[in-house]
């Protein structure tokens, strides 16, 4: 059996070294969320293929057939806005998840040692597993209406980084600020339903005017959604690089300073959750 031995002082130098020591325990707990969120439902999986579906749809009716935005160049408007979709549903959920990862497993963190960042990072890799299903959908999508992607796929895993380093950093701040402050559940629902609309989901970058295109680039799933539209679009929308720089800068920022404060607030969990 393997010794662990706890020296005061030396937590921060052996903390990166048991995430990878507890390894296993991330894979557990990754493995019983995927299986709990889709326990005792009817259709299962399913859950993840339609949610994003039937929002496409209405967002496809809302800003195309109603508000008649185009779709830029030859691309089939909904499939502008499910390949927007796809970070984004994977943003969302992945925030919503980890914000109430650490309330979720309180009986866990109150009685055994192991790194706390562990928890919400299992979370964020559930949602992955959400994103991997949605993306199987719009691959049948785009054989159905025959457009086919080109050479830009291959950045595609440069921008689906992108997503997940934006989802784990604020996902880092709202589930620590969650535990002290127990208000935060009632603040995410908020920032997911004002996000959808705030974010390039259901239109075009392009329909921003210019002079406010750099303001609009500091919400940093801009950059996230435009990217992903030009990886599988075959770059027929257009990539505005300073959304993409301006949302690598803001994830790294995010993802720091979330590191930072998770670590400085840690050590409080289990005598306030």
């Amino acid at each position: 059996m393997e010794e662990i031995i706890i020296e005061p002082g030396q937590g921060f130098a052996h903390y990166w070294r048991d995430l990878w020591r507890y390894r296993e325990l991330f894979y557990i707990l990754a493995w019983r969320d995927i299986l709990v969120r889709y326990k005792q439902t009817v259709i299962g999986v399913a859950w993840a293929l339609l949610r994003p579906f039937i929002t496409m749809i209405v967002l496809t009716i809302v800003f195309n057939k109603v508000a008649k935005l185009p779709a830029p160049g030859s691309t089939p408007y909904s499939l502008l806005v499910f390949a927007a979709m796809l970070p984004w549903q994977f943003f969302s959920t992945a925030m919503s998840e980890s914000s109430n990862s650490l309330i979720s497993n309180a009986n866990l963190i109150s009685k055994v040692y192991f790194p706390r960042l562990i928890v919400p990072a299992g979370s964020v890799i559930t949602s992955f597993v959400d994103f991997l299903i949605t993306l199987g959908l719009m691959a049948v999508m785009m054989a159905w209406y025959r457009f086919l992607p080109d050479w830009q796929l291959l950045t595609l895993p440069l921008f689906m980084a992108l997503a997940f380093g934006t989802a784990f950093g604020i996902g880092l701040w709202l589930c620590a600020l969650n535990v002290k402050y127990r208000d935060f559940r009632y603040v995410v629902p908020f920032i997911v339903q004002f996000g959808l609309y705030v974010s390039p989901v259901g239109f075009s970058s392009d329909n921003i005017p210019e002079q406010w295109r750099l303001l609009y680039a500091c919400n940093p799933m801009v950059g996230v959604i435009d990217g992903f539209r030009w990886a599988l679009l075959r770059g027929e929308t257009t990539l505005w690089w300073p959304s993409v720089v301006t949302s690598v800068v803001l994830t790294i920022i995010f993802c720091v300073s979330g590191v930072w404060y998770f670590r400085q607030t840690e050590k409080t969990f289990a005598d306030v959750i």
